[in-house]
């Protein structure tokens, strides 16, 4: 049996978050979907807001901590990814953006990418299309068709005659990235693994 590699990035600040929340809703879906096909599926969440002082001095030094490289690692390795970020000042936050200044813009090739974003109106739920999938598309994701916005009045709501509730919509997407991810060929173990400056910079460290 195949087993496939998800990884979850929150960019939540608080504990516990709705994106954290909405995250791992997303996952759920996903993992159930891809359950029904027979996969084995092996999870992983990485937490911005642990990271933050390791992704600041990252940016100012060129030489990621331990915990952030295998952060860096997991998402980059990941057979797909599930990218949810607040909204602040209607964008992404400047945590989620700067995490993934350190990825490589070759290393998420071709990687299903389903995004998502929380905030406090439905006002800013463009977000999705002009700061996210711009993001993911230069970094040459495939970015799924279906994004999740949940506002502030999308939790416990079931939508109404003209808008699917936020339960419908996660399903959606979450079955439309386990199907991205499932059709998505296999790594092989002999591909060549493409390794950021930095990363290589760091290796010539002497102690």
């Amino acid at each position: 049996m195949r087993t496939l590699k998800i990884v979850a990035v929150s960019a939540g600040l608080s504990a516990p978050s709705s994106t954290r929340l909405l995250a791992d809703r997303l996952l759920q879906a996903a993992r159930y979907r891809l359950a029904e096909q027979e996969y084995a599926v092996d999870v992983q969440v990485v937490e911005l807001r642990d990271l933050a002082v390791d992704i600041a001095k990252n940016l100012v030094t060129g030489f990621p901590s331990a915990a952030l490289q295998e952060a860096v690692d997991a998402v980059t390795g990941a057979d797909g990814v599930i990218a949810v970020t607040p909204v602040f000042t209607a964008s992404y936050s400047g945590l989620f953006k700067s995490f993934f200044d350190l990825i490589d813009p070759a290393a998420l090739t071709g990687t299903p990418v389903l995004i998502g974003a929380t905030g406090g109106t439905a006002r800013h739920s463009l977000v999705l299309d002009h700061a996210l999938r711009p993001l993911f598309a230069y970094l040459r994701a495939l970015v799924v068709p279906t994004a999740v916005y949940a506002a502030s009045e999308d939790w416990g709501s079931g939508g109404d005659a003209y808008t699917d509730g936020l339960p419908a919509r996660i399903t959606r997407a979450g079955r439309e990235f386990a199907d991205t991810v499932a059709a998505r060929p296999a790594r092989r173990e002999d591909e060549e693994e493409i390794v950021p400056f930095e990363k290589q910079l760091a290796a010539l460290r002497l102690d």
